[in-house]
């Protein structure tokens, strides 16, 4: 049984990756896993773009985590249940991987899947009503190695004990003090600061928030793993690029810059 979809729009600089399944608190389908790296890559792919980000449809959730309704028809032998596993893992890994950075934006429910989706991403910024939890411990989940090494390289190995073994709910205060989330903004002001704080990453040289995101991507994978050329090559280009001599006269002439990606 197919369920939900991810819904893509590009307005100005930034790809907007939906999570539409309000009916089930936006709960992540085999559909949807499926359908991220596509999504993402399309976001890479565009010159016009310079950040991603990633919503839940409706207002009451960011996402509640996977849909379980469909582990009957999709978890009910070891292949199917490899299929599934391998599903969300190539949505986590075009989100983490993704050349651009990618932004979750949180109002109301993030938990489980999508607790570890929002982790996914550079940034999390959310609503003063967000909520979240990892609530495996609860439902008798066994949580995987990835899924862990994950909640503990964001948020430190104390924390990650607290938010696995507890499986208690965080409020956006305490996400904002545990690094969960970078900004927290009440309802009112919400829809404003947050498009602000969009349009301020947007608005950034592309060529060396591509940079400074490959050097994170980096920084993840263990030491013997890196490639610092790949790095060093990418800030060559910015030093060579029309944004480099934008970005000093900018500075000169005390004026905004205005960046082209060149």
């Amino acid at each position: 049984m197919s369920g939900g979809r991810l819904d893509y729009e590009v307005r100005g600089a930034l790809a907007r990756i939906t999570l539409a399944q309000p009916e089930r608190m936006n709960a992540m389908s085999f559909e949807m896993w499926s359908g991220l790296p596509e999504a993402v890559g399309r976001a890479v792919d565009d010159a016009a773009v310079r950040a991603i980000v990633v919503e839940g449809a409706g207002d009451r959730a960011f996402c509640a985590g996977a849909d379980i309704s469909q582990f009957g028809a999709r978890r009910t032998d070891p292949e199917a249940v490899a299929a599934y596993d391998k599903a969300v893992a190539d949505g986590m890994a075009a989100l983490a991987g993704a050349a651009k950075p990618t932004i979750a934006v949180i109002r109301g429910i993030c938990f489980g899947g999508g607790f570890g989706l929002a982790l996914a991403c550079d940034i999390r910024i959310a609503r003063a009503d967000a909520r979240f939890r990892v609530p495996a411990a609860r439902l008798g989940l066994g949580y995987g190695l990835d899924g862990v090494s994950l909640i503990s390289r964001k948020l430190g190995p104390d924390a990650a004990a607290d938010i696995l073994f507890s499986a208690r709910i965080l409020d956006a205060a305490e996400a904002l003090r545990l690094g969960v989330v970078a900004q927290v903004w009440g309802a009112e002001a919400f829809a404003a600061e947050c498009e602000a704080y969009l349009d301020m990453v947007a608005g950034n040289a592309p060529l060396t928030l591509i940079a400074a995101k490959r050097a994170l991507t980096e920084l993840s994978r263990p030491e013997a793993e890196r490639d610092p050329q790949a790095v060093a090559r990418l800030v060559a280009a910015c030093f060579a690029s029309a944004d480099y001599r934008e970005g000093q006269a900018a500075f000169k002439e005390k004026r905004p810059p205005v960046f082209t990606g060149s």
